[in-house]
């Protein structure tokens, strides 16, 4: 089949596009408001886009409570969402009113940054401090905005479990993060193959 993504016109019950790119990483992100309550939320547009330095990047559709903070406040932490937390992650994307504290309400455990002030997730295995390089709202081929913002951080901490470490690597199998898919359906990796690079 083919469609025009433009009208969207897809014939299908539901819409195929994040169905379609797949996996995502799901960026759980901590951040604090400018009354310095806690925000935390997931979000299913998130990936790494630059290294040296690391750089990552969230897309909010809608000016949500997250956007605004990062906006407000310049920081963030991105926390991995695992297998182990998903009922955590779920409950985190309730829409509750604004100074909720997300992480309470998921009965989640706030554990102190070093080098920014919103706090990350204790209970996840990873988390990457950032501090916001921009914020910018998108406009689509005909210059209007739309209803997407992007937002930039650079990653300025990492917290690692020492337990993921195995021989000096990373062994993301022990974490068993979970990535988005389409509709209501999630993966998890608890499973890898390796590949090496061409050299000609």
């Amino acid at each position: 089949m083919f469609y025009d993504a433009r009208s969207n016109d897809h014939g299908l019950p539901h819409d195929p596009m994040k169905a379609l790119i797949v996996p995502r990483p799901v960026g759980w992100i901590s951040s604090l408001d400018e009354g310095g309550r806690v925000n935390l939320a997931p979000y299913s547009f998130f990936n790494a886009v630059g290294e040296r330095p690391y750089i990552v990047v969230i897309g909010s559709t809608g000016w949500k409570h997250t956007a605004g903070n990062l906006a407000a406040t310049g920081e963030f932490v991105c926390n991995l969402a695992t297998y182990d937390l998903r009922d955590a992650v779920n409950r985190s994307s309730a829409p509750v009113p604004a100074g909720v504290d997300e992480m309470a309400l998921a009965g989640l455990t706030p554990a102190a940054s070093r080098l920014v002030k919103p706090p990350r997730v204790g209970e996840s295995p990873v988390a990457l401090e950032c501090k916001v390089l921009e914020v910018k709202r998108l406009v689509d081929l005909e210059g209007t905005e739309t209803a997407s913002t992007l937002l930039l951080g650079q990653v300025v901490g990492v917290h690692i479990d020492e337990g993921l470490i195995v021989d000096g690597l990373v062994d993301i199998t022990r974490a068993r993060p979970i990535s988005r898919l389409g509709y209501m359906d999630y993966a998890v990796i608890d499973e890898v193959f390796q590949m090496r690079r061409p050299q000609s």
